[in-house]
């Protein structure tokens, strides 16, 4: 993955990711976000209000699915030295995800499988939020929940503007903070445009960029060994 130098590239990265497939599952897997779960929460309401189909109700799930997740990725983290484990963890459930909607596309499976699908990636993402908070500086900031990056960040920018241009305290922080802000958007909009075409197997793009980048750090960190 990355050293205590290039921070920003943990952090644009997973920030990037958690936006992509946040938007892969609620453009493909029947409005259910994957990242941002207490989310599913107001869908599920607003769904019911609209006389929505059983269906609706499988958005509850996702939230003890996530809770199971951080509890899992709690465990895992937390031997030292293998706090990367987590991620390529996760990467490995993104990759089998996206192969698994391959399936359910070909064999017409029934929506279950979109909705285990769904499931699958919410567990991910759980993961990489229990990463977040097991591994705090590993990154600028949360990189899956985007509300309190975008409140520090106003704070900062308000801070700076108001010491005249002078705080660079706070200027710095401004800029960590919007390559949080800007890794996720671009996931967004990616994962948008991905979803559009190709729908959940999609998801096969992020789950091979973590899995790469995992063993690409493990070789390079194999090599500085010898």
């Amino acid at each position: 993955m990355a050293n205590s130098n290039n921070i920003w590239y943990v952090t644009i990265l997973l920030s990037a990711i958690a936006g992509y497939c946040d938007t892969v599952t609620f453009v493909a897997a029947a409005s259910m976000f994957s990242a941002h779960v207490t989310g599913n929460f107001i869908v599920f309401a607003y769904q019911i209000i609209k006389g929505a189909d059983p269906q609706a109700w499988i958005k509850l799930i996702s939230f003890p699915v996530f809770v199971m997740a951080v509890i899992t990725g709690g465990r895992i983290g937390s031997e030292t030295g293998k706090r990367y484990r987590l991620l390529f963890i996760e990467g490995l459930l993104l990759l089998i995800s996206g192969i698994f909607a391959v399936f359910v596309r070909l064999y017409f499976i029934a929506g279950w499988g979109i909705h285990f699908t769904a499931m699958m990636v919410v567990f991910a993402m759980g993961l990489q939020n229990a990463f977040g908070k097991l591994y705090a500086k590993e990154t600028y900031g949360p990189t899956t929940m985007m509300t309190g990056n975008v409140t520090q960040a106003s704070l900062d920018l308000g801070s700076f503007i108001f010491s005249v241009f002078k705080n660079t305290v706070s200027l710095d922080a401004l800029k960590k903070q919007s390559i949080t802000i800007a890794g996720f958007l671009g996931g967004c909009l990616a994962g948008a445009l991905m979803a559009k075409n190709f729908g959940l197997p999609a998801l096969i793009v992020p789950g091979l960029l973590l899995v790469i980048c995992y063993l690409g750090t493990a070789r390079q960190a194999a090599s500085q060994l010898q």
